[in-house]
């Protein structure tokens, strides 16, 4: 008998595996960077260090959503909704990413990176002219990618600064996940004075910024010998060597489709509120599985010697084991009463 309930549509789907032992036991919670940056703010007039006129009003734009055409990345979907008005779409080839520092390409023979400021100055650029307007952008939280052309004149082109403002849904998450007594960090790629403006809105005090995709799941494995075993909340290609490495990986149904295979539970909506109810429903199925097998083995341990002996008539015997299934699959119905704290006001 299997005591857990069909959800709701708009809550969390079963778990697979052991996912829902696993979330059960989760005492430390790794917050993934599962923010959606729609709001794609650029200015590459001012932004551009040597501005040209063939790369003026929408051009870098243009450059930038060739670069991420196809990519299932975040910031990849903000370009790429700005960029949707502009005619005569460009097309790259060559498209290469680099994990956890951008995307390259060629355009018309031009090769050109998108990506962090990090791989910029890895690609030996100065971006000291730069620096106080990025500065500037990340002390709102803002993510910032640059757009340079590479080759025989390297130049950059501009600056992208993407907003990722916590949603209510998310301070609500945290606030619940902290009430429950579940540690929670912040683990992200992007830029630390970004990562402590967002982790500040949050409430979140533990905050790794600047980590690699590869680093994350070496992070994980600091954190479970920290605090013990933990639950992994991501959306991104990114975020799916975590999601693998974690004791479960939750992966949010708008994310990619690698972070879904990756992970074990996957919450229906965007809302973070769902990781509280995951881990809720997930301990109070685990309970009533723990239930049934204790009195199930009490029953039998006391009803079978019983009827080896003769002491108990057949007929009474047969009744007997059908109340016991019936009560099994009664006591397991009983989370049909659960209900979502996420859909409270």
């Amino acid at each position: 008998m299997n005591p857990r309930p069909a959800p709701p549509p708009a809550g969390p789907p079963p778990p697979r595996g052991g996912a829902a032992e696993a979330a059960r036991k989760a005492v430390g919670a790794r917050w993934g960077w599962c923010g959606s940056p729609d709001e794609a703010q650029r200015n590459p007039g001012s932004d551009a260090p040597s501005p040209d006129s063939a790369l003026q009003a929408s051009s870098g734009l243009g450059i930038a959503a060739a670069l991420q055409a196809g990519s299932e990345h975040p910031l990849a979907h903000a370009i790429l909704t700005a960029a949707k008005d502009i005619p005569d779409a460009l097309r790259a080839t060559g498209i290469k990413a680099e994990a956890g520092r951008g995307i390259q390409g060629e355009i018309d023979g031009q090769a050109y990176a998108l990506g962090s400021l990090k791989w910029m100055s890895e690609l030996g650029f100065d971006a000291v002219q730069l620096a106080e307007r990025a500065a500037a952008h990340q002390a709102r939280g803002h993510t910032v990618s640059w757009l340079a052309a590479l080759g025989v004149a390297p130049r950059l082109i501009a600056l992208f600064a993407f907003g990722d403002a916590a949603r209510p849904e998310s301070l609500a998450a945290i606030a619940a996940l902290k009430a429950a007594g579940i540690h929670t960090a912040l683990l992200t790629g992007d830029h630390a004075r970004s990562a402590t403006a967002i982790a500040t809105q949050l409430g979140i005090e533990d905050l790794r910024a600047e980590i690699l995709p590869a680093e994350k799941a070496r992070t994980i494995e600091a954190l479970r010998q920290q605090y013990g075993p933990v639950a992994m909340l991501g959306d991104g290609i990114n975020d799916a060597p975590a999601l693998a490495a974690a004791d479960v990986g939750i992966a949010m149904g708008s994310g990619t489709d690698v972070a879904m295979h990756a992970a074990g539970i996957t919450l229906m909506r965007a809302d973070p509120r769902l990781v509280m109810d995951a881990i809720d429903i997930s301990r109070r199925t685990t309970t009533k599985i723990r239930q049934n097998l204790f009195w199930a083995f009490i029953y039998n341990l006391i009803g079978i010697p019983l009827a080896a002996a003769g002491l108990l008539n057949p007929v009474i015997a047969g009744a007997a084991m059908a109340f016991s299934s019936v009560s099994v699959v009664s006591n397991a119905l009983l989370l049909k009463r659960w209900h979502r704290a996420s859909s409270k006001p």
